[in-house]
Parts: C-alpha cells; structure tokens; sequence
C-alpha cells in the first residue's frame, strides 16, 4: 500500500485510488496464484473466485476453462498414466511383462513420452511457480522439445519477458507519481499486445490526465499564493476531479470577494480610528472644523470642501462658514444658509447626506496654479448629534465618490458629532461653571452679613437681659422713673420689632439659600445624571468592544461622578442641619445592632489597608439606646471614614462605654441626661495638633488646608456630624496628638428627648434639603422592589415600550442606552406637548418618565392631561426630576404621578420601579 501522510485534497484521492488499484490487483493474483499452484498440485476442483469485471474477469473464466480442461486431460492422462504406470506419477514407467512387438514399442514410447513429459513439466512448473510468486526473473531453458512443447516454451519466456518489463514500468509510473510526486511520466513495454497493451495505455492516460489536472490546479494554486486572485482552472475533467476545479474556482472568487471587502473594511477602520484620535482632546471648534478639512478631503480623493457650523442662538438659526479647504470665494455665493435654503440648507433641514452626480460645469470650479476645472461629483453630509444638526460639510471631487467612501462619511459624521457637541457642551458648563462661581462668591458675601446679623442679634439680646434685671431692681422707685421706663418699653418695643425684622430677613436669606441650593443642585444634577448613567452603561461592556484602559477611564468617570454627587448630598445635609430641617426620629436600637454596622461596613477596608479593627463594649452598656439609627450611623461612619483615610499603620477601635457622674459638657442636653453614652472611635494614625482641632469641625476646613496635602476630602464630614450630634442631644469632642493618633468620642443621652428648633426658625419653612425617597402611600414599597428584583432578567423587560419625556437631550440619550440594553423599546418626545401626540399614535406605550421642568407644557400639566383621558388613567407615569423638594413631590403625586425618583437615576431603582409598574397589578390612579 501507498503511504503518503499529511497530504490532502486530490492527492489524498489519487493515493486512495492507487491503494484501492493494488488490493484489488492482489486480490486477483493471490486467487490465480492459489488456482495455478492448486493445477500444479495436481488438484483441479479449484475455481478462481474474484469480484472483478472487463480482462481481470476474463481471465478468471479462463483459468477456470483451463482448470476443467486440464481436469478432463488429467483424467485421460491418469487413466494413460494407470495403465501405463499404474500409480500415474510423471518419471514414472510403464512395465510390461513379457510384451513385446507393437505393444513393447508402444509401452516404450509411453515411457518415452512420460520421460520426455516429466522432464518438460517439470521446467514449465518451476518457472509458472516462479511467475506466479511474484519472480519474473527464472527463464524456461535446458529442456529438450519440439513443436508445440517449444513453442510453448518461447511463449512463456516471452510472456515472462513481457511481465517484467510491464511491472517494472508501471512501479515506476506509481512510484514517481503516486509516492514521488513526479508528473509525466509514461510505462513504456515494448512488444506488449492485447491486454498487456491495454494495460499499458490506461496507466499511461491515467498518469497522463492525472498530471495536466494537477499541474493545472498547482499553476492556479501557486497564482493565489502568491496574491493573484485573477486566475482560474480551466482543464478537461469530469466527476470528482472537475468538482474540485469548480470548488478551487469559487473559492478563489469568494477569496477575492474577502479581500476586497477585508481591504475596504480595514480602510474604513483604520481611518475612523485616526480620526477618533485626532479629534480627542480638541477644545476649540475652529482647530477641530480645520483639522477635519485638511486631513479629511484629500482622504477620500475630494479636492475641494467646506465646513459650516450651526449657530443656534441666532433668530432663526444659520449655518456658518467656518473653515474650507481648496475654496475660493465666488460673487454671488453665500457663506451662510438658513434651513431649507441650498443644498447645504437642505441638507440640514431633512438631516439626510445628499449626494449629486455629473454636477454641471458652471456648477463649482477647483482651482491650482496651472488651471481650474468642475468637479464630477458633490456630497453634503449632515454632522448630527442625538438627532440634533450640529454642522454640515461639502466635498467635491473630479471622482464619482465609492461607495466605502460614502460609508466612511456616514460612520464618521456620528464621531465628528460627538466631539463637536462635547466642545460646545464644554463651552456651555465653563459658561455656568463662571455664573456658578461668581453666584458662590455672593452666597459666601451674604453668609458673612449674616453672620455679622447674628452677631448683633446676640448682643442685643444680652442687651435686653441687662436691662431687664435692672427694671427689676428699680421696680421700687417706678413711679419716679415712670416716664424713663416707657421710654425703655418703647426702646425694647423698637428692639423686638428690629429682631423680628432681623429674624425674617435671616429666614429670606436662609430661603434664598436653600433656592440657591436647589436650583444649583438640579443644575448640577441634570448632566451629572447623563454622565453617571452613561459611564455605568460603558464600564458593563455589554458589548465586550472596550479595551481595559477604556474600561478603567469609564470606571474613572463614573466614581469621580459619585464623588460629586457625593458632595452635592453633604452640602445639601449641611445646609438642611444649618435651616433645623433635619427630622429626628427616635427609637430604640440594640447596642448590637452598631456593632454589626461597624463590622459589616469597614471589615473590608480594614484588611486592603492592612489595619487591625476591633470594637469594645463597656459591661456596664445598656443593651439598646432611644435615638435616632439612621443619624447616629451616619456621625459614626464618618468618624471611622476619617479614622481609616488618616492611618496607614496600627489599627483603628471603636470602643462604648457608660460616662461617669459629673463630667462637664457643653450641651445643656448632656449636662440634664441621666445617662449618657460615649461612644469612641481610636486611631493610631497621623494625628491632629492643638491649634486645629476646632478647625477640623468647620465647613471645609481640614488639618492640613495647604495645596500639596497628602489627604483629600471636602471637609464637610465633621461638620455635619458635629451639627447631627447636636440635634441629638449631644456633641463630640477629639483628643490628640501628633503621630500618636486621634480619639473622636461622641457622647449621646441614653433615652433621646426632643429639643427646640435652633434660631428661631419656623418649623414648615420651605426648605430645599431634599426628602428621602420613601415610597408614597399607594405606591410600591421596598418589600415589593426586593420581590421584583429577584424576578429580574433581560427577558422580563423585553418588548415593553417606554416613552421618555425629557427636554434635555443628554439625559434622553443616558436613559434610552440604560433602558435599550434590557430590550426595552424607547420612545423621546422633547416636551409634554409631543409627548401627548406620541402617546395618541402609540396606544400600546406601557410606562412614561416625565421629566418636570420642560419648556411649553412642563410634567405637571402633562400628567393631569393624561389623567382627565380616561383613556390613559391607566398608564404609568414616573415623575423625574432634579430638584426634589418636598413639596414638589407632593405636587408630582396630585398631578397624577404614579411613582417618583429623583436625578442622577439610580440604575437599579428605576428598573424596579419599570419592573413593579409594568409586570405587577395595575396600579390605582393617584
């Protein structure tokens, strides 16, 4: 059998033929090989059995003819033999007693002739034998004979000739081709006829045919290798070698179709990515219009172009010229275009590429030094952003535009858009971030004159005192000083008229903060919620497509954003505790209950930073304490946020303990408690020197102020905490030292009771500290939210339809990627006003967001239109906003809001809620 390994293909075909060709070639001898020595044997009942067809099965039935033939001649020998020789053996003689005359002669002539036979048998077999085990070389010679017995005696040393020449030639054939790889080579054996030369010219047409289709299939095979994709096979063939060239001719066509769209696609990658890298960073609008023109025109063969920006703010808005490339001013053609007016125009308007062919030739001239001639083709491509036009570009070229061209504008309008709408985005925050700046400056003026207003008050109330005992000291001489004391009543008259006016401008200015706040924090909030949402949406790489650097970069933004609102929250906390609109609510907490809060929260951070954290309970601590959980948690945790940030060796405890009898403290709370609790929290870290340990409880005061400070923060945690204790009946109070680590101890009543409002102010004044998000009476509660959380997957939310009605959008944008990768489907209507109309065409909407602030209709009267259709009482409606006051709330729930969640969106929440509203009952209408 052939052994060729590793090849495939035809040449694996060629080899299984071969190794097919030779089984059923040894099949066959072996059987004429087992008959032949069966008839030299002397047995005739053999038969050549073989599966074969054409010569082979001739040959069979010839040998089979020859095997009866030679059984006939073997009975009338052995019958001559028996009576000749009696046992019928060749070299055997016949004895015959006593004959004589004819018969003597006759017996002698058998004898002679059995002689003669045996001699000349017995050199046929030898070489027969010899043939049929495969050795060609034995020639039949020395053997005496005449006639028929020499004539068969040439025949079979020619035969035997012939034989080896053949099976010479044909090995060599098989071997160059079958095993060598060697093509063209023909048997060739001289004086073969019949069969043999049959034989001879199917393997010579075999190995002749087998070497034009693989030399043909190789020529074509090396072209491709060789990045020819031009070429094909082109050979007479038929079956499975006509299939392969046909397979070989469509794979070397798809291979060129690949290529070609491999090329394109690498080109039109590539290019994206360039300018994608050029345009990061770019601050300014006109470097970014000019880089784009040089760099983009000559890229996609154009020769002449133009770049115009939309102005919004003009009345209606234009588009303006702002950079070109190739461009030579023409009389009568205008640098600006309204919507609508010329293909630049036009283009803005639909905000669809339009592309022109063949343009005519007094159309545009492109100008060089040696002459100038009209372009062949012109596209206006819309730069857009969320659907919003942001500029527009015009190309020309002696070129018709490909068709990877036009793809590569389309792809890169989306990028240019992107960036030319963050440039303007930026432009707009350094606008506010300068209007917020000089508002802060004023807040901070005005918190000074009231600071000096609180200062005079006070005096004056020591003033009222004094004079208060010295009327009583002088009451026996009244009469006498009657008319002096209705002065003095006047006096304290005009002073109490004076504090009241003092009290209600303090609670003005106290409003006009809290609306400053409010304001700023919705101002803040809105693109803070984009950025939140959208930084979440990059950081999951739902699409697997970012690298880990892009990952951390989103990872980045999304915790400096959290950081942010981080402070947005405690500056809003600070301005809640200053207004005494902080509400305590008392009740009564396991001591153990601190513990596992303390535990549970900081464990994780004390073994990344190495710190060893522990927590004492003085035997004498009773096991729960009335105040309130929340506040107390929050004082704590900032205690030990601070504690951790400032120790990077030791450890840090927290220790509670009973306080004992007759330790003086500044709260009158403290001072008139029966029992009072400490709790401590201990670090071995840097420390605090003497001088600033009442600095450290100032707003946005720290330790070390300088600007090379190693540790961060706002500096509102102490602040706030201090001003919490407070509230609570208590106060905290540091020991310190530098290097030797800090004790923060807070010291609260047992048994918590109620204490006035601070300053005087009144107790429903409007305040912009924002409520907790609690669910409403009728709404669904966070025992139905943990529930629908469980039931949560992607095919929960697919297909449900939610219309978002949101005037800004950034937001619109943030939430439709937050809700689309769920499998939601989003509607955006820019206003109440389309809202409605989009809620008309789309009666199967099955949930709203609505967004408060909008221009035309705002989210109230939205909501109460929906709620007077009866035809859309049913429909959910989610009021969302950034600026959550209390009594907004109240108005978002009697103007028909189902649910309410405040900006930046927490992802979580609002998926519960979509989730609660859409898959649970149907809700009752507020």
């Amino acid at each position: 059998q052939a052994d060729v390994r590793g090849v495939s293909g035809v040449w694996k075909d060629l080899t299984d033929n071969v190794n097919f060709m030779a089984r059923n070639l040894t099949t066959q001898v072996r059987g004429i090989v087992k008959v032949v020595t069966a008839v030299a044997n002397g047995e005739l009942k053999q038969k050549l059995v073989v599966d074969a067809r054409g010569e082979v099965a001739a040959l069979a039935e010839t040998i089979n003819n020859m095997t009866d033939t030679l059984s006939t001649f073997a009975e009338q020998v052995s019958t001559v033999a028996r009576e000749v020789g009696v046992e019928g053996k060749l070299g055997g003689q016949a004895r015959v007693p006593g004959v004589a005359g004819t018969w003597k002669d006759l017996t002698d002539n058998v004898n002679f002739m059995a002689s003669n036979l045996t001699t000349q048998v017995r050199g046929i077999v030898k070489v027969v034998t010899a043939v049929a085990n495969g050795d060609l070389k034995p020639k039949l010679i020395g053997v005496e004979a005449k006639g028929e017995i020499a004539a068969l005696a040439d025949t079979i040393n020619s035969m035997t000739d012939t034989l080896g020449t053949f099976a010479d030639q044909v090995t060599t054939v098989a071997r160059e081709v079958g095993i060598e790889g060697k093509l063209g080579g023909q048997a060739k054996v001289p004086g073969a006829a019949g069969t043999w030369r049959d034989l001879t010219d199917n393997v010579n047409q075999l190995a002749g045919n087998l070497t034009a289709q693989v030399r043909a299939i190789s020529d074509v095979a090396t072209a491709v290798t060789k990045g020819d994709l031009t070429r094909s096979i082109r050979v007479e063939a038929a079956g499975e070698v006509a299939a392969l060239s046909e397979n070989i001719n469509q794979m070397i066509v798809n291979l060129r179709e690949t290529t070609q769209k491999n090329t394109e696609q690498d080109w039109l990658k590539t290019n994206l990515a360039k300018f994608s890298s050029m345009m990061q960073g770019q601050k300014n609008l006109e470097s970014v219009s000019r880089m784009i023109m040089s760099e983009l025109t000559p890229l996609i063969s154009a020769h002449h172009g133009a770049f115009f920006l939309m102005d919004t703010e003009a009345d209606p808005p234009i588009l303006k010229l702002t950079n070109t490339y190739a461009y030579r001013e023409r009389k009568g053609v205008p640098n600006r275009f309204q919507l609508g007016q010329g293909l630049v125009g036009q283009c803005a308007l639909e905000k669809k590429c339009i592309l022109v062919a063949n343009a005519p030739s007094d159309y545009i001239q492109i100008s060089s030094g040696l002459g100038e001639a009209p372009p062949l083709s012109i596209i206006v491509l819309p730069i857009l952003f969320e659907g919003e036009v942001k500029a527009v570009i015009e190309l020309a070229s002696f070129n018709s535009f490909s068709m990877i061209h036009q793809i590569f504008l389309d792809q890169l309008s989306e990028s240019i858009g992107v960036v030319v709408n963050m440039i303007m985005a930026n432009m707009r925050t350094e606008q506010l971030l300068q209007q917020s700046q000089s508002l802060t400056q004023e807040l901070q003026n005005q918190s000074k004159e009231l600071t000096q207003q609180q200062g005079a008050l006070k005096s004056t109330n020591m003033e009222l005192e004094r004079q208060a005992v010295e009327l009583e000291e002088k009451a026996k001489l009244l009469e006498e000083q009657n008319a002096k004391v209705e002065i003095k009543n006047r006096e304290v008259e005009l002073a109490r008229k004076s504090l009241e006016e003092k009290a209600e401008q303090l609670a003005l200015v106290s409003k006009y903060k809290s609306e400053f706040l409010a304001n700023m924090s919705h101002e803040l909030r809105t693109p803070l919620n984009s950025l939140l949402v959208l930084a979440k949406v990059l950081s999951e790489n739902s699409d697997y497509n970012l690298t880990e650097k892009q990952l951390e970069y989103a990872r980045t933004i999304y915790g400096s954003g959290t950081d942010l609102m981080k402070l947005i929250n405690e500056v809003l906390d600070l301005s809640k505790v200053e207004a005494g609109k902080m509400d305590i609510e008392p009740q009564d907490i396991p001591i153990a209950d601190l513990i596992d809060f303390v535990q549970r929260s900081f464990r994780p951070l004390a073994e990344q930073k190495g710190l060893l954290l522990t927590t004492e309970v003085g035997t004498d601590v009773p096991e729960t304490i009335r105040t309130d959980q929340q506040r107390v948690e929050q004082v704590l945790k900032n205690l030990l946020a601070n504690a951790f940030k400032f120790t990077d060796t030791g450890s840090v405890k927290m220790r509670v303990e009973m306080v004992e009898a007759g330790k003086d403290f500044q709260s009158e709370s403290l001072s008139a408690a029966g029992n009072v609790i400490a709790i401590s929290v201990i670090d071995s870290g840097i420390g605090i020197p003497k001088n600033k340990q009442k600095l450290i409880f100032e707003a946005f005061q720290q330790a070390d102020g300088s600007t090379s400070r190693k540790y961060g923060g706002t500096g509102l945690g102490l602040s706030i905490s201090r001003e919490i204790a407070s509230l609570l009946g208590g106060e905290i109070q540091v020991e310190s030292s530098p290097g030797e680590g800090s004790s923060f101890t807070l010291y609260l009543p047992a048994r918590y009771s109620p204490i006035a409002t601070r300053a005087g102010l009144p107790a429903n004044d409007a305040h912009a500290a924002e409520e907790s998000q609690e669910p409403k009476a009728g709404t669904p509660g966070s025992a139905e939210i943990e529930l629908a959380s469980d039931k949560e997957t992607a095919d929960t939310f697919a297909g449900i339809k939610v219309l978002i009605v949101d005037d800004d959008v950034r937001n619109i944008f943030a939430i439709t990627s937050l809700l689309e990768a769920r499998g939601m489907k989003v509607l955006a209507a820019e206003n109440g006003r389309i809202g409605i109309g989009l809620i008309e065409r789309h009666p199967d909407i099955d949930i709203v967001l609505m967004d408060i602030m909008m221009p035309e209709l705002d989210g109230y009267e939205t909501m109460k239109l929906i709620r007077n259709d009866p035809k859309k009482r049913w429909l959910p409606v989610i009021a969302v906003t950034a600026k959550a006051l209390k009594e907004d709330r109240e108005r978002c729930m009697n103007a028909g809001a189902s649910d309410y969640i405040r900006k930046p969106i927490d992802e979580a929440q609002l998926v519960k809620l979509i989730g609660i509203w859409t898959k649970g009952a149907q809700p009752s209408v507020v």
